[in-house]
């Protein structure tokens, strides 16, 4: 079942007479995961399936604990595969009754873009700390009623920006903001793939814009991590192409142009009509960094030029959601505030905004 098929199902199984998860249900933990945090993920799509729930099976203190799904039958192989309590399946009409399970105390939204911000909101409300997938939400208006909602319930709000527990970027930063490479001075990202037809991703409603949305903001976000500023400024163009229908409702692909306070000029481009692209390039006075891929879910690549010596980086390939998930739950014990807090998420929506802004109109658009 595809997302959209997915989003379908979701809008009548309110017609079911009983699901699981009406009563105040949990799912009792192991004996070796009393010290885990229950997890609640929100959305059986694929990267749920593939990604997300086999990485809560190898957490060290994190585990599932519950699921949401508009389809009730796609959670069963993972009660059978993970012992998950069979009465720890929710709908999204009794998604609220999350508040009556002490096993969970974090939940992780992965639904559509669109989506985030109701079911964060919601999950805020219902006591839980939570983890929201990027984009924060379709627009910074809804970032900013998440913020305010997480503060509301004393609750922390994360946003799943899962590289920046990743080797290769953590290093990346450390180099770019240590002077090993000089003052930056340029840094070129590019990310694209070819989108499939009748997927959510099309849909503007659900996905908020097109492949700046979903890729483009990895190269956006990594402008600022990696910098450590914040833009001024920002000029952009898009790509409309009418007669691809996967396109009739988002862009094909955008570039535009960022400068920040140091002068660095930030260039990106996001296309879901190219083979295939996940690079980053930062050029700094003395030096320069290449990653290519670079933020990949496994065996991202890393070269640098140093004083004119070319040095390959080989840091370990780790499961980037284990670490995001089990970082996150440390924050949460701890009461440590995360890394990418909603803030964060709102900061890229802004930009984004700008970005499309400045398409729209042909000016440059200020960030200050």
């Amino acid at each position: 079942m595809n997302r959209r098929e997915f989003l379908a199902s979701a809008a009548v199984v309110a017609t079911a007479s009983i699901l699981p998860g009406a009563a105040a249900a949990q799912s009792p933990p192991q004996p070796d995961d009393q010290k885990k945090l229950g997890w609640a993920v929100v959305g059986i799509g694929s990267l749920t399936e593939h990604q997300i729930i086999p990485a809560l099976a190898n957490c060290t203190n994190s585990r599932l604990a519950a699921l949401v799904t508009g389809h009730p039958d796609k959670a069963k192989p993972f009660i059978d595969r993970y012992g998950l309590d069979p009465t720890a399946v929710y709908s999204y009409e009794n998604y609220d009754k999350l508040a009556d399970n002490p096993a969970v105390q974090i939940i992780y939204i992965v639904l559509p873009n669109g989506m985030h911000a109701e079911y964060t909101i919601r999950g805020l409300k219902a006591g839980k700390d939570v983890l929201c997938e990027k984009p924060m939400a379709n627009t910074s208006a809804e970032c900013q009623q998440m913020i305010d909602a997480a503060k509301a319930a004393g609750k922390k709000l994360m946003i799943a920006y899962r590289v920046r527990r990743e080797p290769y970027n953590m290093k990346a930063i450390e180099i770019c903001r240590s002077g090993q490479i000089g003052q930056p001075k340029l840094i070129e990202t590019d990310y694209g793939f070819q989108i499939p037809p009748n997927v959510w991703r099309t849909d503007l409603k659900l996905a908020g814009g097109g492949s700046l949305m979903d890729i483009g903001i990895y190269g956006l976000n990594a402008s600022r991590y990696l910098s450590g500023e914040e833009p001024i400024s920002v000029a952009a163009h898009r790509t409309d192409n009418k007669t691809d229908p996967r396109f009739a409702q988002i862009e094909e692909a955008v570039a535009w142009t960022l400068k920040f306070p140091s002068g660095l000029l930030a260039t990106g481009t996001s296309s879901y009509n190219i083979q295939g692209s996940n690079y980053c390039r930062v050029i700094g006075q003395t030096g320069a960094l290449v990653m290519d891929p670079a933020t990949a879910y496994h065996r991202n690549h890393m070269t640098g030029q140093f004083d004119g010596l070319r040095q390959n980086f080989d840091l370990p390939d780790i499961d980037q959601f284990v670490a995001q998930m089990d970082y996150f739950s440390d924050c949460v014990k701890n009461n440590k505030a995360p890394i990418t807090p909603g803030e964060e998420g709102l900061r890229d929506i802004r930009i984004i905004e700008a970005i499309y802004e400045s398409a729209a109109t042909g000016k440059q658009v200020n960030l200050a």
